[in-house]
């Protein structure tokens, strides 16, 4: 399913949480959504799936608009940090009322995800911990198999072995059975390996858009003699630096074979630092 969104805008008064957002997102593609808190990634991921409504602009799911289309918010699971079932229902009869609404529901897969994360059907939803309930969302948003199946900082409260497993279990899944999936987190660095695209934003705005593979090679981090550190970064942009005694470090934006060629040596650069960097200037990128 290919979503569109043109001059997107969203206001709250006199705040703009989306600013004229434009993108294409094409299918069967894991993006990472990423940005600071209040660049916009909540309200995107409520407009896209039917949630709100547009200040301005428009989005649309294979030329339809999602807002109030019953046959599109059936191919859309969005699943947030909190509050994603009402506290009073069991875990049993989650999983029904998502069986009844998602038409790819697979509950074989949802019952072995609460076997995984140790989740008992009977128990309710205000009894379960932060990370209990975490992975409840997690198993709702994988079972539901959703053509755009969206994560909002999914794993609040979960253990490391336990997102470790639920990033296992996702790529496994999306493997066999492709979807479009939005991952918005503030754990960059565990889940950038997974992103094929990555979109930042900055006040509402988009400031990055690119296949995950082209911003690892056009970023690199790199370390040596100091002197020949500042002669191979005097015409690049610089991520990062840091400077102890004579030897230097620093990500910047530049091409590895060149930095290999000046006999510095060269690694990738953390998608977060490149985040970072990039949402605290003040032109785009």
């Amino acid at each position: 399913m290919e979503i569109k969104v043109d001059q997107l805008s969203k206001n709250y008064g006199e705040n703009n949480a989306l600013d004229q957002v434009s993108l294409t997102l094409e299918g069967n593609k894991i993006y990472g959504l990423l940005g600071r808190n209040g660049a916009g990634k909540t309200t995107f991921m409520d407009i896209l799936s039917g949630q709100i409504l547009a200040s301005a602009g428009s989005i649309s799911i294979d030329g339809e608009n999602p807002f109030d289309n019953q046959r599109l918010t059936e191919s859309i699971c969005l699943i947030k940090e909190a509050n994603n079932f009402s506290p009073e229902l069991k875990i049993k009869q989650v999983l029904k009322i998502y069986s009844y609404f998602y038409p790819n529901w697979n509950q074989e897969m949802a019952e072995e995800l609460l076997e995984i994360f140790n989740l008992k059907q009977s128990a309710k939803i205000k009894t379960l911990s932060k990370g209990m309930e975490s992975a409840l969302g997690i198993t709702a948003g994988l079972a539901s198999r959703a053509p755009i199946t969206v994560f909002d900082e999914p794993y609040i409260g979960m253990d490391a072995p336990s997102r470790k497993k639920f990033y296992e279990i996702l790529l496994e899944d999306y493997q066999e059975n492709p979807r479009t999936i939005i991952f918005s987190t503030h754990l960059i660095d565990e889940v950038s390996l997974m992103f094929e695209e990555v979109i930042i934003l900055r006040e509402g705005s988009v400031i990055l858009q690119e296949s995950a593979e082209d911003l690892r090679a056009k970023t690199i981090a790199i370390s040596g003699p100091k002197d020949q550190v500042d002669a191979f970064l005097a015409d690049k942009e610089i991520i990062q630096r840091n400077d102890l005694a004579g030897s230097s470090m620093a990500y910047a934006f530049g091409s590895r074979k060149e930095a290999l060629d000046a006999g510095l040596e060269v690694e990738g650069v953390p998608v977060q630092e490149l985040m970072i960097h990039l949402t605290e200037k003040k032109k785009g990128a």
